[in-house]
C-alpha cells in the first residue's frame, strides 16, 4: 500500500499500454519523487547523472499521461495517483476494507512525507546535508541560500541564472522548502513541447486550492490571485518556474504563442508571491521587474568534500586529493560545476575503478570526452545556433582564443572576429551570449568558460570559419602589440604566433616571431629576442623550435636568436652549433653566386633593397661570431673566445657596424684580464669605457649586457670603484627593462666586489639574490656561475662554500664545460678566487 500501491499501480499501467514493466530506475523515481525528492538528490542516490534522471522522469510522465489520460508531472504524481487508486478501489470487491486500510497507509505515509519535506534547520557541512538527506550536491551553498533569502526581502521575482549543471533547480528547490504550498512547474524542454499557461494556472487551482478555473483565462488569474493573497495572511507562497529558457525568444522574451506568461508573472507579483525561476538565459520581458541572480561555481573545497563524501561507499582511491595540484585542475577545468563533479566521480567508479587520479591523466585533455559533460553545453549551443545564428558563429570563433597568458578579452577581441557582421550589430550580439550564460564576464573584460570553449572550438574546427577566425585573431594581437616594453606586451605580441600555429602556418609564425618593435632598450628586436631577455626562455626555444623545421625564409635569424637562449639555458654545445648554422646560412654575403642559389631572404629585412638584405646578413655573420665568444667565455675556454672576438673586430670596426666592434671589444678585454694580460686588457677596457659614457643615459638600455660585462672586467683588474659603477647602471637598466639574466650576472659582479673589500656577509646577500633570479629564469650558465662565487665568498662557512661548490660543479657537468670543472676544483684546492 502507500508509495508500493503507486509503485504497483503505475507498472501495470505501462504493461497494459506498452507491454513492458517499470525499470528499477523509473520504480525508484515513482518512489523518490512520492517522497519529494528533488531530480538531483534522486541521481545521486541512484548513481546516475541528473540529466539521465530527467530525461527518464519526462519519458515516464508521458507515459503516465497518456494512459490515466490526463497530465500527470513529478508535482501532481502523488495527488493523481492517489485519486485515480481511490477511484480504482472503489468499485472493486471489498473495497471497503481496502480503503480503510489505504488510508490508513497513506496517513503514515503523507506524513513522512511531510517530515521528508521540512527545511533542514542550517546546513553547514558535509554530515549536517548526509544526515537530512540532502544530495552531497548541494554542499557548499549557504551563501547562496542567504542570497536568495536577502533578495527575497526586496524583489518579486528572482531568475536564477548560470550554465548547464551549475546547480540552479537544486538551489531553488532547497530554498523553496521554507514555503507552503510550492507551485512548481518544470518547463517543457523543446519549446513546441511548453505546456500553455492557462493548463499549468488551472491545474495549480485545482491541486493546492481546490478551485476550478473560469472560463475566461483573466477569471482564472484573478482566482489565483485571491488564493494567493488570502493564503499570504498566514504562510508564505512561492512560485517555482524551472528550465526557463526553451519559453524564450532571442530577446530574452516569451516565445510567441506563450506570452501570457508574462501576464503570469504579473499577476503573481501583484499578489506578493516569491516567485524563483531558473534559466541559462536572461528573462528581458519589458514591464517585469527582475533581479538576475548570476549562482557562481562550488568552491574547491566543496568538490573535495563531495568526493571524500562518496569515497567509502563507492571506492573511491582519494589519494588524488592529496595532490591538490591535480585536484584543483580538475575543479578549475569545469569552473566548479556541480553536475560536472557528479559526472566526473560516477565516470571514475565506473571507468577507472575509484582512480581519480588516472581518470584524469586520460580525460583531461579531452574535457566534453564523456557523453553527459557534453549535453552540459551541447543543448544549449544548438538552441542559441536556432535562435541567433550571427551569436552562434561569433561563439564558435571565440574558441579559437587561447585563455592561458591572456585569460580574458575586451571588446575589441570579439569584434575582431565579427569581420562579416556589421558593427552597430557587435555589441547586441556580446549581450546576446552573455544574457545566455555562454560567455563570461567581469568589469568589461570577457572569457568562455572552459567546458563551453571545449564545445566552441570542436564546432569551430567543423566549420568554414576555421582558418579565418585564427587568422583574424593573430591580426588583433599584432596590432595590439605596438611595443615591447613590459612581459605582458611579449606575452600578448607571442598569441599572433599560437593562431598561426593552430593553422599550421608555419612562414606567417615565423614572421611573428621575426617581426620588431621597438623596446625599452631603445632596440627595434624581434619578438624572439624580446621573449629570451625578458627571462620567458622556454616559450622562445619551444617556439622557435616548432616552426625551423618547416621554413625556409629566416632560417638564420632563427638560428641565431635560438643559440642565445640554448647558451642562457646551459645548452651551450647547442648554442654553438646554431649560430655555426647561421653562419652557414650566410655565407652568401662573401659569394653572390651562393646567393643567386639559395634566394636567401631575411623576414625582418625590408624589400625595398638588395642592400639593406646585404646589411642584415652580415650582421648575422658578425653576431653569430660575437656570440659565439661569449659562450666560450662561459665554458672557459678562454683563447677560443678572444679568437672570436678578434674576428668580429675585423669585420665590424670602422663599418655600419661599429657597435658589434665595440661589443667584442669588451669581451676581448674581460678575456684578456683573465688571461692575465693585465696591460693590454686595460687599454681596452679604457677605450671602450670612454665610448660608453659618452652614451646617452637612456641610451645604456641598449649596452645593459655590455655595461655588467665590462664591469667585470674592471673588477678583474682590481678597479672596483669603476667596476661598481658600471654594475649599478647595468641593474638599473636592466630593471627598467625587464632584463633579468642582467641583473642577475651584475649582482654577482656586485657581490665579488663585496668580496674583495672583505664584506663577506654583504657578499653572501647579493649572491644569494643573484641565484634566486638565475633559477627563476633558468640561466643555468649564470647559475653555475653564481654558485662558484658564492662558494668562494662563503671562506667561514664550510658547509655553505662545499654546497656551493657541489651545486657549481653539478651544473658545469650539465653544460660540459671540463675547464669551468677544474676551475672550481682548484679553488678546492688551493683557496684562491678567480
Amino acid at each position: 500500500m502507500g508509495i508500493e500501491t503507486a509503485i504497483e499501480y503505475a507498472d501495470r499501467l505501462l504493461y497494459e499500454r506498452t507491454g513492458q514493466h517499470l525499470s528499477d530506475l523509473q520504480s525508484y523515481i515513482i518512489q523518490q519523487s512520492w517522497q519529494g525528492k528533488t531530480y538531483g538528490q534522486v541521481a545521486v542516490l541512484a548513481g546516475y547523472s541528473e540529466g539521465h534522471v530527467k530525461d527518464v522522469a519526462a519519458q515516464l510522465w508521458k507515459l503516465l499521461s497518456e494512459a490515466l489520460g490526463e497530465r500527470i508531472t513529478k508535482g501532481n504524481l502523488r495527488s493523481r495517483l492517489k485519486a485515480r487508486i481511490k477511484r480504482t478501489l472503489k468499485s472493486a470487491p471489498g473495497s471497503a476494507t481496502v480503503i480503510a486500510s489505504l488510508r490508513s497507509v497513506q496517513a503514515q505515509v503523507d506524513k513522512r512525507d511531510v517530515l521528508a519535506l521540512a527545511p533542514p534547520s542550517h546546513v553547514t557541512g558535509l554530515s549536517t546535508a548526509l544526515s537530512t538527506g540532502l544530495s552531497t550536491a548541494f554542499l557548499g551553498r549557504q551563501n547562496a541560500l542567504r542570497a536568495l533569502h536577502t533578495l527575497d526581502q526586496t524583489h518579486r521575482i528572482i531568475v536564477i541564472q548560470g550554465e548547464g549543471g551549475i546547480g540552479k533547480t537544486t538551489l531553488a528547490q532547497q530554498y523553496c522548502q521554507r514555503f507552503e504550498p510550492v507551485l512548481e512547474l518544470l518547463m517543457a524542454k523543446e519549446t513546441e513541447n511548453i505546456t500553455p499557461v492557462e493548463s499549468v494556472v488551472e491545474e495549480w487551482l485545482r491541486q493546492h486550492f481546490n478551485e476550478e478555473p473560469g472560463r475566461a483565462f483573466g477569471v482564472t488569474l484573478s482566482r489565483l490571485k485571491h488564493h494567493l493573497q488570502s493564503r499570504l495572511q498566514t504562510k508564505r507562497v512561492a512560485v517555482l518556474i524551472d528550465n526557463l529558457e526553451p519559453a524564450l525568444d532571442e530577446n530574452g522574451q516569451f516565445v510567441a504563442g506563450h506570452r501570457q506568461y508574462a501576464e503570469l508573472l504579473r499577476v503573481l507579483t501583484a499578489a506578493q508571491a516569491t516567485v524563483l525561476m531558473t534559466s541559462r538565459d536572461r528573462l528581458c520581458e519589458p514591464g517585469i521587474k527582475v533581479h538576475h541572480y548570476r549562482l557562481p561555481g562550488l568552491t574547491l573545497a566543496t568538490w573535495q568534500q563531495f568526493f571524500q563524501a562518496q569515497g567509502q561507499p563507492q571506492g573511491i582511491d582519494m589519494s588524488a586529493l592529496q595532490h591538490a595540484e591535480t585536484f584543483a585542475h580538475m575543479h578549475r577545468a569545469y569552473g566548479g560545476n556541480a553536475k560536472a563533479m557528479e559526472i566526473l566521480c560516477a565516470a571514475a567508479v565506473e571507468d577507472f575503478a575509484g582512480d581519480l587520479s588516472a581518470f584524469w591523466r586520460e580525460n583531461s585533455a579531452d574535457l566534453l570526452g564523456i557523453a553527459d559533460l557534453r549535453n552540459l553545453v551541447g543543448s544549449q549551443v544548438d538552441r542559441l545556433r536556432l535562435l541567433d545564428a550571427d551569436a552562434y558563429r561569433v561563439f564558435c570563433r571565440l574558441g579559437c582564443y587561447r585563455y592561458q597568458d591572456h585569460a580574458q578579452l575586451t571588446a575589441d577581441a570579439i569584434a575582431a572576429l565579427m569581420w562579416d557582421i556589421a558593427p552597430t550589430a557587435h555589441r547586441q550580439i556580446i549581450h546576446s551570449l552573455r544574457n545566455r550564460s555562454l560567455l563570461e564576464c567581469k568589469k568589461g573584460r570577457y572569457w568562455l568558460h572552459p567546458v563551453s570553449r571545449a564545445e566552441a572550438i570542436e564546432r569551430l574546427r567543423n566549420s568554414k570559419d576555421w582558418q579565418q577566425a585564427n587568422r583574424a585573431a593573430a591580426d588583433y594581437w599584432n596590432r595590439q602589440a605596438r611595443s615591447m616594453i613590459t612581459v605582458d606586451d611579449a606575452l600578448q605580441a607571442l598569441e599572433a604566433y599560437y593562431h598561426f600555429i593552430a593553422i599550421k602556418d608555419y612562414n606567417s609564425a615565423a614572421a611573428v616571431l621575426l617581426n620588431s618593435r621597438h623596446n625599452q632598450w631603445r632596440q627595434f628586436l624581434p619578438l624572439a629576442s624580446s621573449l629570451y631577455r625578458m627571462g620567458l626562455l622556454q616559450p622562445a626555444i619551444n617556439a622557435i623550435t616548432q616552426v625551423l623545421p618547416h621554413v625556409q625564409a629566416g632560417r638564420s635569424e632563427l638560428n641565431n636568436i635560438l643559440g642565445d637562449a640554448y647558451w642562457i639555458t646551459g645548452d651551450v654545445r647547442g648554442a654553438i652549433a646554431c649560430q655555426q648554422q647561421t653562419l652557414l646560412d650566410t655565407e652568401d654575403t662573401e659569394n653572390p653566386k651562393k646567393q643567386h642559389k639559395k634566394q636567401q631572404k631575411s623576414l625582418t629585412a625590408q624589400p625595398a633593397s638588395a642592400g639593406r638584405n646585404r646589411y642584415y646578413l652580415r650582421m648575422l655573420t658578425i653576431d653569430a661570431h660575437l656570440s659565439i665568444g661569449l659562450y666560450h667565455i662561459d665554458l672557459w675556454e678562454l683563447p677560443q673566445a678572444a679568437e672570436q672576438f678578434e674576428r668580429v673586430i675585423g669585420l665590424a670596426e670602422g663599418s655600419a657596424h661599429q657597435a658589434w666592434a665595440n661589443k667584442a671589444t669588451v669581451g676581448l678585454a674581460l678575456v684578456q684580464a683573465y688571461l692575465g694580460k693585465a696591460k693590454s686588457a686595460q687599454v681596452l677596457a679604457n677605450r671602450i669605457a670612454a665610448q660608453f659614457t659618452a652614451v646617452a643615459d637612456d641610451e645604456y638600455g641598449r649596452y645593459a649586457y655590455f655595461l655588467q660585462l665590462l664591469g667585470q672586467a674592471f673588477g678583474a683588474l682590481g678597479e672596483g670603484e669603476k667596476a661598481q659603477g658600471l654594475f649599478e647602471r647595468a641593474i638599473a637598466s636592466a630593471e627598467a627593462g625587464h632584463y633579468v639574466q642582467v641583473k642577475a650576472k651584475a649582482l654577482t659582479g656586485l657581490a665579488i666586489l663585496r668580496r674583495q673589500q672583505g664584506d663577506l656577509a654583504g657578499a653572501i646577500a647579493l649572491h644569494t639574490q643573484a641565484i634566486e633570479l638565475c633559477e627563476t629564469i633558468g640561466a643555468t650558465c649564470d647559475l653555475a656561475e653564481a654558485y662558484f662565487q658564492m662558494g668562494c665568498s662563503a671562506r667561514t662557512q664550510r658547509e655553505v662554500r662545499a654546497d656551493c661548490f657541489r651545486a657549481a660543479i653539478a651544473l658545469f657537468g650539465k653544460i660540459r664545460a671540463p675547464q669551468q670543472i677544474e676551475r672550481v676544483e682548484s679553488e678546492l684546492g688551493y683557496g684562491t678566487s678567480t
